[in-house]
């Protein structure tokens, strides 16, 4: 939807009409502004030209923001975050004491990669996202919906569908995706853009220790990557330039000019809350302890957070016009249930919650309940079961020198939303996918920036 004001185009023109009167008059008084002369050349004192330049309306609310930061966390519920935790003080009560509490922020959907590609393009489900796209393949588009979604299966989307990046750019504004560990291991993804080959396994599903080959080990997740799951992106010279590791944001920060528009920050699977369960006891298998020894869970987010939300506040672009955004991409599911069926096969059922908001569509790939089955060996499988769309209730902190300290939030939002509250933010013509969703809720608003 177009948002020109065309109060602008006035505000141009009065203001040039003033600039060239004032040229004039400068010129005629032989550079004295004190005086002129009339006609008759005899000197008359005169009084300055009226002033005709219309001040432009000041901003207000969200339209202040000029640079956002996200921060995307994994799989935790609401009331373990926000609530019974003794693992996040820092998350917990701090931040949000620091800005404003999101008390119904939801996820779109599960498994994790769903809920990124919600974030950046408004997407719904498909069969592959939904099991985190094991084998990096295309989507195969079969149709569109009334509403312009495409209808298929697969994991990236073609050239046609557009991202926020894709907005932001076409508008003049810059953006970065800032992944943790990528590029770690060279031998598996690139230190930029990194992704699988299409058409073969997703190997940065299995972290790797420290080691010889790997000195600092290798954590990242192309599933918590959304810019490598769209052909207008990584088809582009832009991803090699904008998608980068994470170690290479702390220099961006340190000017105004040199900090994107848009920044979205991914830790590694541990950083990230996703492995380990902060505790730090047990075996390092992904369910106590990460990869590289370290608690994982809430302890680490909290952890990791400690570390990069004072920078981001520090920078001179947050302090000036900034909005940081940390969220989760889904909450938890229920557990593992192990049975075994009459041809002695054993079963891992995973089930997934089935909490959303916002009058969310399914979306026309999956329809609910549904099932996926990954075999593990010929005795054993996964069962992933999803009874509904939505990703559970997981909360959400934003802070801004436009938010006032200690702020809560009761309306309930998504990840659509929150692509529609940029897409708001920045001025951007349209609202993509189901960020166009009618009625959907935008924290962009005056209560929620009300400072």
């Amino acid at each position: 939807m177009s948002r020109t004001n065309k109060s602008w185009l006035k505000w141009i023109g009065a203001s040039l009409a003033a600039v060239t009167v004032t040229a004039v008059i400068v010129a005629c008084g032989g550079g004295d502004s004190s005086s002129a002369f009339n006609t008759s050349g005899t000197q008359t004192a005169t009084n300055p030209p009226p002033d005709t330049t219309v001040t432009p309306p000041a901003e207000t609310g969200a339209q202040r923001v000029k640079h956002v930061f996200v921060i995307t966390l994994e799989n935790k519920s609401y009331a373990d975050t926000f609530g019974s935790s003794t693992q996040d003080p820092y998350l917990q009560k701090t931040l949000p004491s620091m800005g404003a509490l999101f008390t119904q922020y939801f996820g779109t959907g599960h498994a994790s990669l769903t809920n990124y590609i919600a974030m950046i393009s408004g997407q719904p489900v498909t069969p592959e996202t939904t099991g985190d796209c094991t084998t990096y393949k295309d989507f195969v588009q079969t149709g569109t919906t009334a509403d312009g979604l495409p209808i298929g299966t697969g994991c990236v989307y073609p050239a046609s569908v557009k991202t926020l990046p894709d907005q932001l750019k076409a508008k003049g504004l810059t953006w970065r995706g800032y992944m943790e560990d990528m590029g770690n291991d060279p031998t598996r993804e690139s230190a930029t853009c990194g992704h699988p080959v299409l058409g073969t396994t997703d190997q940065t599903n299995k972290q790797l220790a420290p080691s010889a080959a790997v000195p600092k080990g290798d954590q990242y997740a192309s599933r918590h990557n959304p810019f490598v799951y769209f052909h207008s992106i990584i088809d582009s010279p832009d991803c090699d330039t904008n998608v980068v590791a994470l170690d290479k944001l702390e220099a961006d920060l340190a000017k105004i000019e040199s900090t994107p528009n848009f920044t979205f920050i991914t830790p590694n699977v541990c950083n990230d809350g996703h492995d380990g369960d902060g505790t730090g006891v047990g075996a390092s298998d992904g369910t106590h302890r990460c990869a590289d020894g370290n608690p994982g869970g809430l302890t680490q987010i909290d952890a990791f957070l400690k570390v990069w939300v004072p920078k981001i506040m520090e920078s001179a672009a947050f302090k000036k016009d900034g909005l940081l955004i940390i969220n989760f991409d889904e909450n938890a599911a229920s557990g593992v249930v192990v049975t075994t069926d009459g041809d002695g096969k054993m079963h891992y059922t995973v089930n997934f919650g089935d909490e959303a908001c916002c009058s969310q569509p399914a979306g026309p790939n999956v329809s609910y309940p549904y099932t996926q089955t990954f075999p593990v060996s010929a005795t054993a499988q996964y069962d992933l079961v999803f009874p509904a769309q939505g990703g559970g209730r997981t909360g959400a902190v934003m802070i801004s020198p436009f938010i006032k300290a200690g702020t809560v939030v009761d309306t309930p939002h998504n990840h659509y939303s929150l692509l529609r509250s940029i897409e708001q933010i920045f001025n951007l013509p349209e609202y993509l996918g189901y960020a166009n969703q009618p009625g959907l809720a935008s924290f962009a608003t005056p209560e929620v920036f009300a400072n």
